[in-house]
């Protein structure tokens, strides 16, 4: 079956936050890590059956829910040895993180974080009472590489308690490989720092690339993690609220549960359990396959539009998430400052990097996420703003 991504969808007016967060009917937002696209109708079908049955109360989650998570990891990424009980179901991968910090940490230690990273680790950490450590990530030949003697030192560090990875790394656009993956586990084995992997965007991989769970590299590595997974990003139903805490050794397992029962996030709707059900699926799957073609030929648009329109612009390689990392380097203003002026005086809403720890350099993050008209007329205002400077 081909599935149509072309089709612009109008969302404004449906309590939506990246069209409705703003008053303003002219902006085309390309910024929250949400897609423009209709979900996998596998979905759909399966929630309006749900939903035929009309009442909606609290939710046992079945054996069939774990089977088709632990299916969906073992067979198309390979991650081996997942039981039913390893598993903790929740409401979502942020929570998840600040459940497992509330869990494996005490006010004053650090967390140690690859940056640019995703802007929401820095307040999980900070609102357990912890510290960010960060490791700056190399920016090098127009893509991000670890450092690899500080991140060693960083984790040398005896208040260093845990290690938060993102695989795939947002907005970095990095899919680690298994031999990166397998050098930040040694060293972290090595210097007695747990993992903590945010994996949520497992499923968006371009061409050529190959997304491997961190638990699955080795089995040492399977019971020196937690990870975090989900349907939400891939399949676009974030607003179902659900998502799953992998946690293989049993200390650690029993620990997160306790702190996901006391941050009273333990319970999820009937709605995103049918969903995952019906994600996890080998149509599901093609569904994914058709989607990740078509955010590449995105990727190849915007690349293609800056080379032609901007070619000081350098676009970040994209291994893997629907999030175009753009450096804005020539115009020697703060991110923030750029941001601010695109959605003000053009109408495009894009996210700047200070906000995700970006300090050395000014980049911007795009969402491609979306059919491919509405990006063209985003990037049209973009230019016309970057000109402008």
């Amino acid at each position: 079956m081909k599935y149509d991504f072309d089709t612009v969808i109008n969302r404004r007016n449906t309590n939506c936050v990246k069209w409705d967060e703003t008053d303003r009917e002219d902006v085309i937002p390309l910024w929250v890590a949400d897609m423009d696209f209709h979900s996998f109708p596998g979905i759909t079908d399966a929630l309006y059956q749900r939903v035929g049955h009309g009442i909606f109360g609290y939710t046992h989650v079945p054996d069939s829910y774990y089977n088709a998570v632990i299916r969906w990891f073992d067979e198309r990424h390979g991650l081996r040895g997942v039981l039913p009980s390893d598993i903790i179901y929740t409401s979502g991968v942020v929570p998840a993180i600040s459940a497992i910090f509330r869990a494996l940490t005490l006010p004053g230690d650090k967390v140690l974080v690859m940056t640019p990273v995703y802007n929401c680790f820095f307040t999980c950490i900070r609102n357990q009472g912890c510290t960010v450590e960060e490791s700056h990530l190399v920016y090098k030949d127009n893509t991000f590489e670890v450092d690899w003697e500080d991140f060693e030192n960083k984790c040398a560090d005896e208040r260093v308690r845990l290690f938060l990875l993102c695989n795939p790394h947002n907005p970095a656009g990095r899919v680690w490989t298994k031999d990166e993956l397998g050098r930040i586990g040694e060293i972290c084995q090595r210097n007695h720092v747990l993992v903590i992997s945010d994996e949520v965007h497992c499923e968006i991989v371009m061409p050529g690339f190959k997304y491997s769970p961190f638990a699955s590299i080795s089995p040492d590595f399977l019971m020196n993690s937690v990870s975090c997974v989900a349907p939400t990003k891939a399949f676009n139903i974030a607003g179902l609220q659900i998502a799953n805490i992998i946690a293989k050794n049993p200390q650690i397992r029993e620990r997160v549960n306790r702190a996901i029962n006391l941050h009273e996030v333990c319970d999820v709707n009937p709605f995103g359990v049918v969903a995952t059900e019906a994600a996890y699926t080998d149509e599901g799957s093609e569904w994914l396959s058709q989607l990740n073609e078509y955010i590449y030929g995105n990727y190849q648009y915007l690349c293609e539009f800056f080379h032609s329109q901007l070619p000081d612009y350098p676009v970040v390689k994209l291994e893997g998430t629907y999030l175009a990392w753009v450096d804005c380097s020539v115009l020697d203003v703060p991110s923030s400052k750029i941001a601010k002026c695109l959605y003000s005086d053009h109408g495009v809403w894009v996210n700047d990097g200070e906000m995700y720890g970006e300090r050395l350099k000014p980049f911007v993050r795009i969402n491609l996420a979306c059919p491919r008209a509405m990006l063209a007329e985003g990037l049209n205002r973009l230019v016309n703003g970057l000109r402008n400077w």
